[in-house]
Formats: C-alpha cells, structure tokens, sequence
C-alpha cells in the first residue's frame, strides 16, 4: 500500500489544489521543500525535524541573505509540508533567526512618465499596460482575465481568485471601452477559427469542466488576452488556448521605460502603485483605494499615503536660502 502512495512533492500538489491554492502557491511550495531535500543531502523530510528547518531558513537568513518575504515563503512551505501533508506538526523553533523585514516606499511613476511609457508600447501589450494602470490590475490578473468578468454597462471588471484567493471589483476605465471592444472581437474571430477546427477551448478552474462541459468552448469562458498558441489541456489532450504569458507584458514594458529614458527601477507592477497613488492624490478615500486593489487589510494600502506625504509640501532650506 505504501508503494503506491503518490511521491512527497505529488503529495504536495494534491493538498494545495484540495484545499484551493493558486497554481503559483503550488509552484513556490514545491521549490522551497525540494531546496530543503536538497540543503540536506536528499534526506526524507520525515527523517528530520524542526531542527533542520531552522538549520534551512538560518542558511537562507545568513548565507544566502535573502529579503524576509523570501524567508517566510520558505518558511510557509514547510509548516505546510510538515503540518498539512505528513501530519507532523514542527511546533515552536526557537534558533530560528527571521530576516528582519525592510519597509520600502514603491516605485511609483508621475503621470506624464506614464503617458509616455504608455505612448511608446503598442498593441495588445499597451492595452494591457493601460488596463493595469487604468485598473489597479497586477500583472497575473490582468494576463488571466476572462471576457465574462468584463461588463461594459457599468464599467467595471471583476477579477476572481486573486492574491489570497480572494474576489474584488474594480474600475474600467472609460477611454479603454471602445478600444477593448474593438480587441475582444478580434478574439472573438480567433475563437470562431478554434472551434472551426476542433478546438477554441480555455482551461476551466478547479472542478468546473465537469461541472459545466461546455462552457469551455463559450466565448465568455476565454481569455481576454490569449495566447497564440494552442496547447494540449490534461489527461485529454484536447487543445486549449491559455492566456498570454506575464513575461510578453513585463518585457515591453521594460523597453519601453528604457526607451523613455526613465531611470527608476520600474517593473510593470508600478503601474499598479502609480493607480493608486494618483488617486489618492487626486482625493480619493483611501478606504475605496483599498477595495479597489484588494488589499486585506488598510495597513497595506497605507503606504501609498507615504509616498505622497513625503514630498508634498515641502519646501527645501537650501531653496529658502
């Protein structure tokens, strides 16, 4: 019977998915017990302990110094492997040193760096750098966004199963309807072209293409921003579109912040830190700023009040003298 148990990182798999994780949950679990397995020459984790752990997540502190929220990943992985999958709780680790936790200010472009960042990006990839920043949308939620979560009559969109497993609504900007429009029917002929040859699939979450067979092959089931090739989907080897890639986005986007001349560290995610800074400066709650990003709790939405009150009104001496 123990023969035909699933291999330990299988084993992790199957858990995160029972209990609903988010595929890139899965991913970073099973790096991080593999790196144990590893650290300690391929030991079974059911051979070792908490004194282990700590030896692990001490190396990660001192030797490979990595940031605290690379610790605690780390760290989460193996509570979960030891609690959740083998059923052995670690309990209190006292050696364990935490990597003390930096508090940094985003980065956050003005609006006319980001009027011309946007400017020198086109196609599909400048509609979804305008929707990021339009929407407050992180790069995966953009890239995974379905036709159904978007509603033209009350400009909104609907983003489901986010960071945390969470749902939120958010804005869609008024300059975006007609041009996403014009995008979506485009998708639309592709997708006609798909199930003209026997595909036109998008992979469904979770257990739903049981439970609904053919919503599938719905239009409203696809991607917004699909990819442009069809790939074979599970055990059944028919072929589905997935959505884009996050790295098509995050490149153009680099070049061109590098075009622009814009010597900041801007990743496409400030885009989303810019959102929201620009609308609490332009007077915004920031209670509805934090609906609007999702974020659990006002603690973190905070921040960008920060990166205002640090300049706003200020008046250098050196300018007095």
């Amino acid at each position: 019977m123990i023969a035909n148990r699933p291999r330990l990182l299988d084993q992790v798999s199957i858990v995160c998915r029972r209990r609903h994780y988010s595929r890139n949950t899965e991913t970073a679990y099973r790096y991080w017990i593999r790196q144990f397995i590893l650290f300690h020459g391929k030991r079974h984790p059911v051979e070792m302990g908490p004194a282990e752990v700590e030896t692990f997540l001490n190396h990660l502190a001192v030797q490979r110094q990595v940031a605290a929220s690379t610790q605690s990943q780390a760290l989460n992985a193996l509570v979960f492997l030891y609690e959740n999958v083998l059923t052995r709780p670690l309990g209190q680790m006292q050696g364990l040193r935490r990597v003390q936790k930096r508090h940094r200010v985003p980065v956050v472009l003005t609006q006319d760096e980001v009027k011309t960042v946007l400017s020198l990006m086109e196609g599909t990839c400048r509609l979804m750098a305008e929707l990021m920043y339009g929407a407050g949308l992180r790069v995966h939620e953009c890239v995974t966004l379905r036709i159904k979560d978007v509603d033209f009559s009350t400009r909104t969109i609907s983003v489901r199963n986010s960071k945390g497993s969470k749902d939120r609504t958010t804005v869609l900007p008024a300059q975006l309807g007609s041009k996403l429009q014009q995008h979506l029917l485009r998708v639309a002929t592709q997708h006609k072209e798909d199930l003209a040859r026997g595909a036109g699939l998008a992979p469904m979450p979770d257990a739903l293409s049981r439970k609904y067979p053919s919503a599938s092959s719905s239009f409203a089931w696809q991607y917004a921003f699909p990819s442009t090739a069809l790939r074979p989907w599970g055990d059944s080897g028919r072929l589905v579109r997935w959505h884009t890639s996050d790295t098509t986005i995050q490149r153009a986007f680099k070049k061109a912040v590098a075009q622009a001349q814009i010597h900041k560290h801007a990743s496409v995610h400030c885009l989303r830190h810019s959102f929201a800074t620009h609308l609490l400066a332009a007077g915004t709650d920031i209670r509805t700023i934090q609906l609007l990003l999702g974020h659990r709790s006002l603690q973190t939405t905070m921040i960008y009040t920060h990166v205002l009150q640090a300049t706003r009104n200020v008046t250098s001496p050196l300018d007095s003298l």
